[in-house]
């Protein structure tokens, strides 16, 4: 692990519900990414889900970290492509990139179930497969395509054009383009199957607190298999660039008896198998709470961690922003550099 940050589910009150309120979630998420990024930390990702309170168009936040951080990557865990227009999303992704200068690592997947039926087709989309996922999979292709610079539209005749910069009949790409946005795309993947076909298609591989596939092995050895057959098919695709791999985790310090207060009742002994719908079983991560020396000693037993360049730590936002930030704090001062971690300020340029 030579990068760490912070993933967020951002579930704020609705309805009469005690905590946060959406507006005081969006300023935790861009003061959380503020501390974050003088703390050192490499990454400030954000769920997307729609239908529910929890943060559904990432583009406007993501937008404000990149422009008031100076190292921090802002990305997704990830985006629906199932809801999404894929030009459109090239624009925002691009001009996103350009903002943040490269500091981009976003998300995109099927999606994870729902509370909406088939919530994709309210907002004008429609899929043959019950869980949209071949709709997924076409609006990511053309989102691809699209990142890539092919010609996405027709030039119309001189005569319709206004202003006149095309030659008739020919290929128009959208704009901005971001030649290397390719290289910050990560698809999210909860199976081996997945992971292979992410290798494929070139781009980064993303692996959550859980997967869709059980066995008797833990999740770490679960997930390993997976990035090393990602990393397998990465080969014989014949990519020219190293792509990376990122795994979430629950994870909390505990360096004093607030932390023991707060969390000491959060750690599970093991991972769980559980149902999902549309997914069926799946393996659910343990969460990690303890003191900094038994919790080294604990991720580095984790095979996943160990064989992932990227680890973020799902954070607590409804907490308020002093408990993760100092969540934060802990990890990386007492945590992180024991895993190999190199602080944004270190990074090689």
């Amino acid at each position: 692990m030579k990068a760490f940050g912070f993933l967020s589910f951002g579930h704020y009150a609705f309805g009469g519900q005690r905590g946060p309120s959406a507006e005081d979630m969006a300023k935790i998420h861009l003061d959380l990414a503020q501390a974050a990024d003088e703390i050192g930390v490499n990454n400030a990702s954000f769920r997307v889900h729609h239908f529910v309170p929890q943060a559904s168009a990432p583009m406007p936040l993501l937008g404000a970290v990149a422009g008031s951080t100076k190292h921090i990557e802002v990305g997704t865990g990830v985006i629906d492509m199932r809801y999404e227009n894929p030009l459109y999303l090239a624009e925002e992704a691009a001009s996103l990139n350009q903002i943040a200068r490269g500091r981009v690592a976003l998300g995109v997947s099927r999606g994870a179930p729902e509370v909406a039926d088939r919530g994709w087709e309210s907002f004008g989309y429609s899929s043959e497969a019950p869980n949209g996922a071949d709709l997924a999979r076409a609006n990511f292709e053309k989102f691809m395509a699209a990142i890539d610079g092919y010609g996405m539209a027709t030039a119309a005749p001189l005569e319709n054009q206004y202003p006149n910069m095309y030659q008739p009949g020919s290929q128009l790409p959208v704009f901005p383009h971001s030649p290397e946005l390719r290289k910050n795309i990560f698809w999210g993947s909860g199976t081996h199957h997945t992971a292979e076909q992410a290798a494929k298609d070139g781009v980064n591989l993303m692996s959550s607190t859980l997967v869709s596939e059980t066995s008797a092995e833990t999740l770490g050895e679960i997930q390993v298999d997976q990035i090393n057959r990602f990393r397998a098919a990465w080969k014989e695709a014949g990519h020219d660039w190293t792509p990376r791999v990122s795994v979430s985790r629950s994870i909390f310090p505990i360096v004093d008896g607030a932390d023991m207060q707060r969390f000491g009742m959060q750690a599970t002994g093991h991972d769980q198998v559980g149902f999902l719908p549309e997914v069926g079983a799946s393996t659910f991560g343990r969460t990690y709470a303890a003191e900094p020396d038994k919790l080294i000693e604990q991720l580095k037993a984790d095979p996943a961690i160990m064989a992932a360049d990227t680890l973020l730590i799902t954070v607590p936002t409804t907490m308020g922003l002093d408990v993760n930030v100092r969540i934060l704090e802990s990890f990386a001062k007492h945590v992180a550099p024991e895993l190999g971690w190199i602080p944004n300020d270190q990074r090689p340029k």
